[in-house]
């Protein structure tokens, strides 16, 4: 990846693919998957309940295209509270994280609700990932050039995301503007398809934490 940072100017014809092929997405989804839909969305929040009776969803202020800051939905992976017992970030292997909780980061099903986000048009299903606001703020007066990431709507999965595992913040500048510069209907579906496999296969959630910057920043809920 180069070190250089620059801004690629996004063209409408090349954007403007990104609504339609979301819409599409969660209605041929939501049509011939009814019965999974409906099973995730019944044993995933039942399942966070009985583990410890805490809220079933968390809800966090992001920061969307055009530095418009939305809210998310999560299912709440992490014991209630957890950033009042710990670090804003998450380590590896974190205490707070509970047994549910694990399983739905490896599988990267707590992000199932911000399909609601999409459906509103806040997100879209490949974008730069949606940071927290106070995180965003602060990488935009770290790490020049950040808000350039903001060109497009943030996404549930990306270059970034799938490739970046380290999650260093230089490293998810350029592989999101790498993503602008080169954002296209092909690499999208090729996003899409490895980001189902990572979930099928439970490949989410393999890093450790980034102490640099969540220390003074977002929640890892």
């Amino acid at each position: 990846m180069s070190g250089q940072v620059r801004a690629p100017p996004t063209r409408a014809s090349s954007y403007g693919y990104k609504r339609p092929l979301d819409l599409v997405i969660l209605f041929v989804a939501h049509l011939l998957l009814l019965p999974l839909w409906a099973a995730l969305w019944l044993c995933i929040p039942l399942l966070v309940w009985l583990e410890d009776r805490g809220p079933i969803f968390y809800r966090q202020k992001r920061i969307g295209r055009h530095g418009r800051e939305f809210e998310i939905l999560k299912f709440r992976t992490m014991v209630p509270k957890a950033d009042r017992i710990g670090p804003a970030w998450t380590k590896e292997r974190d205490p707070r994280v509970t047994r549910v909780g694990r399983v739905l980061r490896k599988t990267a099903l707590d992000d199932l609700p911000q399909v609601l986000a999409i459906w509103k048009g806040d997100m879209s299903f490949v974008g730069p990932r949606p940071l927290a606001s106070k995180e965003h703020q602060q990488l935009v007066h770290e790490v020049p050039g950040f808000e350039a990431r903001t060109q497009v709507r943030p996404g549930l999965t990306g270059l970034a995301q799938v490739y970046n595992r380290s999650d260093e913040s230089h490293a998810k500048l350029q592989y999101d503007l790498e993503y602008i510069r080169r954002m296209s209907l092909w690499l999208d579906v090729k996003l899409i398809v490895l980001s189902v496999f990572n979930t099928a296969s439970g490949r989410w959630d393999t890093r450790s934490g980034k102490a640099s910057m969540k220390e003074k920043g977002s929640s890892g809920q």
